[in-house]
């Protein structure tokens, strides 16, 4: 890591996971055409798409939740819990069940009321966990992702979902160039920037999903306040949170957004909220008191280009405030708990 040596068994077990997530996910893509093809089918008659997942897993398809719409589905992400406790009708819907371990207690639920469900499928890690031999599944490789939180079982994810919207038309070559380019850069001032910080959120427009992510991970990590806004919601009250102790994290792509998410920032920083944008807009336009530039892309590239550097922001900031990173103190990886 750039921001610090590897130490302790937490962030020793992130590490090992981070270090395998591009060739693990590259692999998942390579490996789900068959079940991605039965995904797709369905998906042209049906052009209606129900997203089921838990946290991270639940991050994700906020994430992909953008372009299966751009491709004219009708895409939903909603938590398990939601689904079970106030449900949506799905009679008519392509349903993706995800679930890394395959394991969750909320898995187990909704299994039980997709009996008989004609268009439901699942993504997980493990193939023979009780989801991937309930559905016909979309399997990540590598095998279960052990450490806390999630990183690897991101990126795979969101691989298999690529394979899926490949399969739908979408052109799937930049995201697999990204995959490929293994982009890295330096967060170690971006961690000094926030160092101050006893709250962060996270924004983004196009890219609201890989907001929640890493505000997910930051809270399960470091262990504090993290919260996670589309940019439209950000202007819409909780500007008035900002100030010195407040962080601000802008994730932008090249975007229709980009000139929205450039005045946020403006704003945030006018507030006087530390303020980090990471981008891949290719703008001259946009400005923060620090600004991670990548290379240029939209879409899930986008996505892939930035998370590996997020999830290193993440680890950085917990480093700096626990001292056993990556050892969870009231969560078990697989919640089996309601």
């Amino acid at each position: 890591m750039n921001a610090g040596k590897i130490t302790g068994e937490g962030l020793m077990a992130i590490d090992n996971e981070m270090a395998r997530q591009h060739d693990d996910a590259l692999a998942s893509y390579e490996g789900a055409a068959d079940v991605a093809a039965q995904v797709a089918e369905i998906l042209r008659s049906r052009r209606r798409v129900i997203l089921l997942g838990m946290g991270g897993s639940h991050a994700v398809n906020r994430m992909v939740e953008v372009d299966y719409r751009a491709l004219g589905a009708r895409a939903v992400a909603m938590t398990l819990s939601e689904q079970l406790y106030s449900p949506m009708d799905l009679s008519d819907a392509a349903v993706i069940v995800t679930s890394q371990s395959g394991e969750s207690a909320e898995v187990h639920r909704i299994l039980a009321t997709l009996g008989g469900h004609d268009a439901a499928f699942g993504i997980t890690l493990e193939p023979a966990s009780t989801l991937g031999r309930a559905l016909p599944s979309l399997i990540g490789a590598g095998g279960t992702e052990r450490a806390f939180a999630a990183t690897r079982s991101l990126m795979i994810t969101l691989a298999l979902h690529l394979r899926v919207l490949s399969a739908l038309g979408l052109d799937a070559e930049p995201s697999l160039e990204a995959l490929r380019a293994r982009v890295r850069l330096d967060i170690t001032e971006a961690v000094k920037l926030l160092k101050n910080c006893k709250a962060v959120i996270y924004s983004g427009r196009a890219l609201r999903g890989l907001a929640e992510a890493a505000a997910l991970s930051t809270m399960e990590l470091a262990r504090m306040p993290a919260y996670a806004l589309e940019g439209g919601q950000f202007r819409h009250g909780p500007l008035e949170a900002l100030g010195p102790q407040l962080g601000a994290v802008h994730f932008c792509a090249d975007e229709e957004a980009t000139s929205l998410v450039a005045g946020l920032a403006g704003d945030t920083v006018a507030a006087g909220s530390p303020t980090l944008l990471f981008d891949t807009s290719g703008s001259d336009v946009i400005h923060a008191d620090l600004i991670l530039r990548f290379p240029k892309a939209s879409g899930l590239a986008a996505i892939f280009t930035m998370l590996p550097s997020a999830q290193r922001l993440a680890i950085g900031i917990a480093g700096q405030r626990v001292s056993d990173v990556g050892i969870p103190l009231r969560t078990t990886k697989i919640t089996r708990s309601e």
